[in-house]
């Protein structure tokens, strides 16, 4: 991206005070992509941001490349400042990578985990984009409970709220383009929500998308969870001990599961393992799981 266009762009002045400029201005994303996920940082921002610190990365690790210079990417990552808020930390991270066959893959994520004064569902969106013509795309109010045990939870986050819709609206608007796809981990299949939107999109028109109906339906599902989750008054059930150390333990290995299914073993690949391990270091750190 050159100056003069990150200069232009209205949004990057109402953010630049308290996210990294690397990713702020990650040079490599087409442009509507890079458009979706600054509008999304800013909503998010507009909202919850008073409840969180300026980024503190160090700025190795808030922009990093590979030691051959195929892949770059950047990290951001903030904290609650305040006991009141409802949020452990919002992680945002741009990849890119040159393939061997000169094809590119841009991955944009963005991890929003709340704490242990409630059991909202945290946020969890992955723009996959291997080609210019191909996309993957994963969007979830991640549970933090055992759906078949609190029925009232189901009730709440995913169908008072018409979750379901959202993938409705897209198998609709995109038609035979758009396909289920399916995570290669048993795992991660098994943490998500019954209303995951979890798809790969093929067409020559993926940036209009980007910038049309695929993109408004991102935005909206993650207004939704800013409303009901970040800034909704859900508390723990019960508010007892044994209930918050459950909800603990099982935030603590979908993330410890997270690092070893994704990150430790995707992010050696493309920057090497000095690079990557400085980036894991710091999600380790933030994730709350250092030293795995």
């Amino acid at each position: 991206m050159n100056s003069s266009s990150s200069s232009s762009d209205p949004i990057l002045p109402l953010l630049q005070s308290n996210w990294q400029r690397p990713l702020l201005e990650f040079p490599h994303l087409s442009p509507s992509h890079r458009n979706l996920m600054l509008e999304i940082i800013s909503a998010i921002d507009s909202r919850l941001g008073s409840e969180l610190l300026p980024s503190s990365l160090s700025p190795e690790v808030a922009s990093f490349h590979s030691p051959t210079g195929t892949a770059e990417g950047s990290l951001d990552i903030r904290f609650s400042c305040t006991s009141h808020s409802k949020v452990d930390f919002i992680l945002a991270c741009w990849l890119h990578s040159t393939l061997p066959s000169g094809a590119s893959l841009d991955i944009t994520t963005i991890i929003a985990f709340l704490n242990h004064t409630t059991d909202a569902p945290h946020l969890s969106l992955d723009l996959i984009r291997s080609s210019p013509t191909s996309l993957v795309l994963f969007l979830d109010f991640l549970p933090r409970r055992d759906i078949a045990l609190y029925p009232d939870y189901l009730q709440v986050f995913y169908e008072d709220t018409h979750l379901d819709n959202y993938r409705h609206r897209l198998h609709e608007a995109l038609g035979p383009k758009l396909r289920p796809f399916l995570s290669s981990s048993l795992y991660i299949r098994s943490v998500l929500s019954p209303t995951a939107i979890s798809v790969s999109i093929e067409s020559e028109e993926l940036e209009e998308m980007l910038a049309g109906e695929v993109g408004k339906i991102v935005k909206e599902v993650v207004g939704l969870w800013v409303e009901e989750c970040g800034c909704g008054d859900r508390v723990v059930e019960g508010g007892g001990e044994m209930e918050r150390d459950v909800l603990m333990r099982r935030d603590y290995l979908i993330k410890m599961k997270a690092i070893e299914a994704d990150l430790s073993s995707n992010l050696p690949r493309m920057f090497g393992p000095d690079v990557a391990g400085k980036v894991v270091e710091a999600i380790q750190k933030a994730f709350g799981v250092a030293g795995l």
